[in-house]
């Protein structure tokens, strides 16, 4: 299997280098030339193995270089009972005869990024040693909140790897800001960033295209690499649960194989959803995708114009990790239905130019008639926390709320009743303020007795995870003005130079 750059299909490169590279030259995705189908009753046989063993066949199709017994090795390191606390991995909770919820929310950062984030580090590291790489790779991660942690966490001590994470000040919840700061191991590092997320991640990837720094970086022995959803390492592993929610439905009477599913995904930067894609297109039954947006609604925009503006208000929400107006994962979908590697480029540099782009009528009605977009604001976030809760005794997070206010309007909009699968994206418990404002509590605790206030109200426990905060202090305090963030890698200690 080889991948290209979303913008010039002349660059290509084996599933390691892709890897180890994280983001092409010229600032393109690296992308697979093409999506392996799923062989017929694949699904069938699926049905009935672990998400262990599901993770291993689905990634197998992509990763020709890595035998059986390392992808194996890999999944069972990952998702083994010692960093996920049920099972199943990833399961899915049945609301009610067509509503199910695929909870991504059970590993050591209790976020969905760990279902990609723990299989990363596994995947990088042994690209690395494919390629002979000597370097010792730096990452670079933009988080608006999940990603930093998981990351973190993922590469946490993991030989010849140095991570540096940066986040929006002030973007992020106050548990996933302690989450980060208090971040143990010794090739670590964490930093804020004056502004929004779109100028973390902007960032990044000028960081990414700085030749003096990439050469600097050479010089004492170090590259950089990505853990940000641009690499494709992350999107991989996220094409599984998808694939796996399918099987779990098989699996329990749910559905009949070949039954149509429709998905409604939280997102911002598209990589959640785009994997939904992909498994749709490797074969999976799924009918519809409904992309759930908050106030920063340019994906619903773009969905329902075919225009991409990101010239508009940028909003914190209690939904931050959503709180995105630079969608980068959207320009592997443009490859995928333009085809043109060309047009995809010239989309981007209008983006770059202008904070805009218009796609082609063709494209944007190949697009919609897969793709439906809504979007929701904080009020009827927190409507939706206090709606479930008290119909299914149900507990759910804000993202996640988001995207079931977006399936009640698809719904209400279509008149759609296929079964449909709600990505549950994080923990209620990284947002015990606003989960518990939505539950009608204005007398809060503060700092973290608010987890333990959340739980007494619910009867739902705490996480480990989030219950061993209380006895960390934060080790990162650095923030910088964007314009600066080449100090912050220059200056880090771990990397000495």
């Amino acid at each position: 299997m080889q991948y290209i750059s979303t913008r010039d299909r002349e660059q290509q490169f084996s599933a390691s280098q892709a890897i180890a590279k994280g983001l092409a030259e010229d600032g393109g995705l690296l992308t697979p030339v093409y999506l392996p189908k799923l062989p017929r009753r694949a699904l069938e046989e699926l049905k009935d193995m672990s998400y262990q063993q599901r993770a291993v066949y689905v990634m197998k199709l992509f990763l020709d270089e890595f035998s059986v017994k390392e992808l194996t090795d890999f999944a069972n390191a990952a998702y083994g009972p010692e960093k996920f606390d049920t099972p199943a991995v990833a399961p899915v909770r049945a609301l009610d005869g067509n509503t199910y919820c695929l909870e991504l929310w059970h590993g050591p950062t209790c976020a969905f990024k760990d279902m990609a984030l723990q299989m990363l580090p596994h995947l990088l590291t042994a690209s690395l040693r494919k390629q002979e790489e000597e370097k010792t790779v730096c990452i670079l991660v933009a988080t608006s909140g999940d990603t930093g942690k998981g990351a973190l966490e993922g590469f946490r001590d993991v030989d010849r790897t140095k991570i540096l994470v940066f986040y929006p000040k002030d973007g992020v919840s106050a548990i996933q800001e302690l989450q980060m700061v208090t971040q143990e191991g010794a090739n670590v590092g964490v930093c804020s960033v004056v502004g929004n997320f779109d100028d973390a991640q902007t960032g990044v990837k000028r960081l990414f295209s700085d030749e003096e720094l990439r050469e600097r970086l050479a010089r004492r022995g170090y590259f950089l690499s990505s853990a940000n959803s641009i690499n494709w390492g992350r999107v991989l592993p996220q094409i599984v649960y998808y694939i796996s929610a399918y099987c779990d439905l098989l699996r329990d009477g749910r559905l009949e194989l070949g039954d149509p599913v429709n998905v409604c995904v939280p997102t911002g930067n598209f990589g959640n959803i785009l994997a939904a894609y992909y498994a749709r297109d490797m074969g999976v039954p799924i009918q519809k995708l409904i992309c759930a947006s908050n106030s920063n609604n340019v994906l619903t925009d773009f969905l329902a114009t075919g225009t991409y503006d990101r010239n508009r208000t940028f909003f914190n929400t209690i939904s931050p990790s959503m709180d995105i107006l630079i969608s980068s994962n959207l320009e592997r979908l443009l490859l995928a239905i333009t085809q043109e590697d060309s047009e995809v480029r010239g989309y981007m540099e209008q983006l770059n130019a202008t904070g805009r782009y218009q796609v082609s009528d063709r494209v944007r009605e190949k697009i919609q008639k897969l793709f439906k977009g809504y979007c929701c604001g904080d009020e009827e976030t927190k409507r939706v926390i206090a709606a479930i809760y008290e119909k299914f005794g149900y507990l759910i997070d804000p993202h996640t709320a988001v995207a079931f206010d977006v399936l009640d309007q698809y719904r209400r909009d279509t008149g759609d009743t296929t079964p449909t699968v709600v990505v549950s994206t994080a923990s209620p418990f990284k947002f015990c303020a606003d989960v518990l404002d939505a539950l009608g509590v204005s007398d809060r605790a503060q700092g973290l007795d608010v987890l333990d206030q959340l739980s007494q109200v619910t009867g739902e426990p705490v996480p480990a995870p989030l219950a061993s905060l209380r006895s960390k202090e934060p080790r990162f305090r650095q923030t910088v003005e964007k314009e600066h963030m080449v100090d912050a890698v220059l200056g880090l200690s771990l990397i000495h130079i």
